[in-house]
């Protein structure tokens, strides 16, 4: 693949410091997603935006076939390294292999990735077609609230939090009620919250879990 000079650099394939906080409610949402399925183990779970792969082990070694799909040369390269329980792909969301991938997960998991994204409704289409009929999708994103953003104005880290002098950084902020919109815009139904970090209304993170309605 054609080198990036605008590529996420991965230094090794430790878990990132949102994981401390993140991987016991994602487990959860994966977990109560795979006893609606009501199949035996191991459910294959295709982790979108998986960085250095990192938690795609730690949901591996939780009893699920996982596979990670990864832009970034470096990630997928320490990630194939480190990990060899999990198999991983380098792609990008705007251009994956469906032929490998289509229809062959029953859950989709995508951790702090729609952020990052121009087209953020493509991530969902993504999903769709590469779940099982009755499979999921679980995001995680930054919480953004009335709430939080008036303390964040009040306080006066706003300028800090909605930083433009991060490369690569946010550049889509969620509230609950606009992922619901994008959700059900893309006829997601199901749609399931939980949040982590911090204290309640000032939440780091919010998970979602959802079913499409017509899996492809």
């Amino acid at each position: 693949m054609i080198a990036n000079k605008y590529e996420y650099l991965y230094t090794d394939a430790e878990l990132g410091h949102h994981h401390t906080y993140l991987t016991k409610p994602l487990l959860d949402l994966i977990s109560q997603s795979a006893s609606v399925l009501e199949k035996q183990r191991p459910l294959r779970v295709l982790d979108i935006g998986c960085g250095n792969g990192s938690l795609s082990n730690f949901i591996a070694k939780n009893g699920y076939e996982v596979v990670g799909i990864e832009e970034s040369e470096s990630g997928v390269k320490f990630a194939s390294h480190t990990f060899p329980e999990c198999r991983f792909i380098q792609g990008s969301i705007y251009n994956l292999p469906y032929s490998e991938l289509g229809e062959k997960f029953d859950i989709v998991i995508a951790s702090e990735v729609i952020e990052h994204l121009f087209y953020p409704r493509e991530i969902l289409r993504t999903a769709k077609k590469c779940l099982k009929p009755n499979g999921s999708l679980i995001l995680t994103t930054p919480y953004h609230g009335y709430f939080k953003n008036l303390v964040l104005a009040v306080s006066g880290k706003m300028d800090k939090h909605f930083t433009t002098l991060w490369d690569g950084g946010h550049i889509k902020f969620f509230s609950v009620a606009s992922m619901t919109a994008l959700l059900e815009t893309e006829e997601y139904t199901n749609i399931k919250f939980n949040f982590a970090g911090r204290l309640p209304y000032l939440w780091k993170t919010m998970l979602c879990s959802s079913t499409p309605l017509l899996s492809k």
